[in-house]
């Protein structure tokens, strides 16, 4: 139909006339209440961003002296982050003499991966970058956590 016709048809129903493809040969066009489209469309978008989760990049700052008290709080905040979705950025900042040992802090970091194995994902080994060494973890998803659920009852049996 031409789009003069189109368009009387519209203007009749007291409708808008909207190319849905305007590339196409020849031009697909709809008949429709514009406003009352974009009202819904903003309304569905509105409800998927309420049901978002943003995922953060949390910290954790350790130094290579940390004792056993302490490293078990920063572990068990590394776990809550984990757990709400988030990612975990654990550092070890060396401080002076600190420096020449940073192989402390990579076992630290090692160990500290390793406690968190049961509910995070190592997304970058620990490096240097400066005067600290990084890693990131990340949470594990459901599908990985009921595997490792099952792989433990298993070993239990």
């Amino acid at each position: 139909m031409s789009a003069r016709s189109a368009l009387e048809i519209a203007a009749k129903q007291d409708l808008d006339l909207v190319k849905i493809s305007p590339k196409a040969t020849p031009p697909v066009c709809k008949v429709m209440d514009y406003g009352r489209f974009r009202f819904e469309q903003a309304k569905r978008d509105k409800e998927i961003r309420k049901n978002q989760h943003v995922v953060e990049i949390k910290e954790i700052r350790m130094s290579p002296g940390i004792d056993v008290g302490d490293f078990n709080v920063k572990l068990r905040n590394a776990k809550k982050f984990l757990s709400e979705g988030n990612r975990v950025k654990v550092a070890v900042r060396f401080r002076g003499r600190e420096m020449a040992h940073t192989e402390i802090g990579a076992d630290l970091l090692g160990r500290f991966a390793e406690e968190c194995g049961d509910v995070a994902n190592l997304d970058k080994k620990p490096n240097m970058e400066g005067r600290h060494m990084i890693m990131f973890l990340s949470p594990k998803t459901a599908k990985e956590l009921s595997a490792a659920a099952k792989k433990t009852g298993e070993s239990k049996e």
